[in-house]
C-alpha cells in the first residue's frame, strides 16, 4: 500500500509503497476513504511529541471502511463505513467502561502511537470500544474533521463546559480548532464573539457563526479581557459564560480566564510549550472552572453524528483544500508557514 513516511524530524516526507497491515486480534483495518491534514500531524514531524518513534506514518483524522477485521471484534463487519477518535482506550478499564476513553492510560493514538492514516489503510485496535459508525451517503469532508478539531472542541463545550443555549462564548484563536468551536458553539445555539490578530481569521469565524470579532492586535490581556467582556455588555449583562483558548498561549489564557464572569468555565483545547501561569487568586474568588478538552469518546460520538446528518453542523464547510496522497508532503512543510490557512486540507485517498 501507498503511506507517507518519514524517517527524520523535520525533514520532507516521501511517499511510499509498504507491506499492507494485518488486523490485530481486537482490532481492524481500514481501507482510508480520506484523511485530515491537522496542526498535530506538523507538531509529530516537528519533533515535538515524545510518543512517536521513526520511521513514522501521520495522520489521524480519518473516514474510510472496514477491510478487514479481527477474530475478536464482534460489533463491526467488512465494508462498513466509519471514523474514530484520534484518542482510541483500550475499553476494559474503569475510564473506558464509564464512557470517558479520552483518558484511558492505555489508549492508542493513530498517527503517534502508531503508523496513522496518510496510507491506503490503517490498523484501529480495540475496535469494538473506538469505532463509529457514519452514514454512507454523508461526504467524507463532512466527516474527517470529527475525528479530532470538531470532536475535541464538542467535547470541550458540551460535555466539560456544558454549554447551554443562548449563553456567551469567547473564543480565543480562529484557525482550524478554534473556527470548529464557533460552529459547535452556534449549532448549541449559543452567542459567540472571536478573538484574533488576524482580520482574514476573524472574517472566517464571522462567515461560521461569530456574532461579535475582535482584534487582539496590540492589546495586553487585561485589555483584550475588557474589550471582550465590553461585546456582551449591553446585550447579556450577565457577562461570558464559557472561554475556549484554541492557541496554547500564556497571554490568551490570562485574557480568557480574565474575561469570565462568576461561576465562569474556561476550556482548555491549544496545547502549551511550557506550564502557563494561571490567575488563581480570580479563580478562586468567582469560583471559575478551568477545564481540559483531549479529544472525545466513541460514546459520545451520536449526538455530535447527529448534528451533521441534521445539517445544523457542516465541517463540510471548513473543507478548503483537498489533495491527493502525494500532495501530502508538500502540505506538511506548508503547516509551519506563519501563511497557513485556517481552514482545513483533506487528502482524498482516490486522487
Amino acid at each position: 500500500m501507498r503511506t507517507i513516511v518519514f524517517d527524520q524530524f523535520s525533514v520532507r516526507p516521501q511517499l511510499h509503497e509498504v507491506p499492507a497491515p494485518a488486523a490485530p486480534d481486537a482490532g481492524v483495518v481500514i481501507d482510508v476513504e480520506a484523511t485530515g491534514v491537522c496542526r498535530s500531524d506538523h507538531h509529530a514531524w516537528a519533533g515535538h511529541d515524545s510518543t512517536i518513534t521513526l520511521p513514522h506514518v501521520p495522520g489521524h483524522e480519518l473516514v474510510g471502511r472496514v477491510a478487514s477485521v479481527g477474530a475478536h471484534v464482534q460489533e463491526f463487519h467488512v465494508g462498513q463505513r466509519v471514523t474514530v477518535p484520534f484518542v482510541c482506550g483500550c475499553g476494559t478499564c474503569r475510564w473506558c467502561v464509564s464512557g470517558n476513553a479520552q483518558v484511558c492510560p492505555d489508549q492508542t493514538q493513530p498517527g503517534f502511537t502508531h503508523f496513522g492514516s496518510w496510507a491506503d489503510q490503517v490498523v484501529i485496535h480495540n475496535a469494538d470500544a473506538n469505532l463509529v459508525a457514519v452514514p454512507d451517503d454523508l461526504p467524507a469532508a463532512a466527516v474527517v474533521g470529527l475525528g479530532c478539531r470538531f470532536a475535541t472542541a464538542f467535547h470541550g463545550l458540551r460535555v466539560r463546559a456544558r454549554l447551554a443555549a443562548d449563553e456567551t462564548v469567547a473564543v480565543f484563536g480562529c484557525g482550524g480548532v478554534g473556527l470548529s468551536a464557533i460552529m459547535i458553539a452556534r449549532a448549541l445555539g449559543a452567542k459567540v464573539v472571536a478573538i484574533d490578530v488576524s482580520d482574514a481569521a476573524l472574517e472566517s469565524a464571522r462567515e461560521f457563526g461569530a456574532a461579535r470579532c475582535v482584534n487582539a492586535r496590540g492589546l495586553s490581556p487585561e485589555g483584550l479581557s475588557a474589550e471582550v467582556v465590553a461585546q456582551f455588555a449591553m446585550t447579556d449583562p450577565d457577562g461570558v459564560a464559557v472561554t475556549v483558548d484554541a492557541l496554547g498561549r500564556e497571554d490568551t489564557i490570562r485574557a480568557a480566564i480574565g474575561a469570565l464572569a462568576p461561576l465562569g468555565r474556561h476550556v482548555q483545547i491549544g496545547l502549551l510549550p511550557a506550564e502557563p501561569v494561571v490567575d488563581l487568586p480570580r479563580v478562586i474568588a468567582l469560583e471559575l472552572s478551568v477545564l481540559g478538552s483531549h479529544g472525545m469518546a466513541a460514546a459520545e460520538y451520536p449526538e455530535l453524528v447527529d448534528l451533521v446528518v441534521q445539517g445544523r453542523l457542516r465541517p463540510q464547510d471548513l473543507v478548503t483544500n483537498v489533495i491527493g496522497l502525494d500532495e501530502a508532503p508538500a502540505a506538511m512543510e506548508a503547516m509551519g508557514s506563519p501563511a497557513a490557512s485556517a481552514g482545513m486540507t483533506i487528502i482524498d485517498l482516490a486522487r
